[in-house]
């Protein structure tokens, strides 16, 4: 169902993809669009028990576009250094592909405490569990991976860049 990567050689091992979505900060959410058009949207996430997991205003055009159709993917780059002598850039980055749905109950106070705790760690304890427990302004989303892919241009240098 999902293809195999073309440039095989700059495949990325899944526990490297993995920790490149733990650490990340942000990733660009691809969804079907009003009108057929795509719609890609930078956002802040957080990967929590294998599952991707972004906040979101009660209403717009990324809540309608995954009500209508929840397959979506998640772009994450962890690195990019261009280097212009040779007309490239090298990078580490990430795609996932998987469901998307809003959460409630008992996951949603745990994954919107775990991406409180990424972001806002700094903060009060009670601060943070008041914030996971109460907040009625965003809802939580979650996106069930189907499937992970990795790319690392580093590990292709001196390959021929056709391949």
């Amino acid at each position: 169902m999902f293809r195999d990567m073309r440039r095989n050689k700059l495949f990325m091992p899944a526990a490297e993809a993995v920790a490149i979505l733990e650490s990340g900060s942000n990733g660009v959410l691809a969804c079907a669009g009003d009108e057929g058009y795509p719609y890609a949207v930078p956002l802040n996430y957080v990967y929590w028990e294998g599952r991707i997991y972004f906040h979101s205003a009660l209403e717009g055009h990324k809540i309608d576009a995954i009500r209508r159709s929840p397959k979506v993917s998640f772009a994450v780059v962890a690195e990019d250094t261009i280097i212009s002598e040779d007309y490239t850039s090298l990078y580490r980055s990430v795609i996932a592909f998987g469901t998307a749905r809003i959460v409630s109950g008992a996951e949603r106070i745990q994954a919107f405490t775990a991406m409180i705790e990424k972001y806002c760690g700094d903060r009060p304890e009670e601060e943070k569990r008041r914030m996971a427990t109460e907040c009625e302004r965003a809802l939580l989303v979650a996106i069930d991976v189907e499937h992970l892919t990795g790319k690392d241009k580093y590990r292709g240098i001196g390959t021929d860049p056709d391949e």
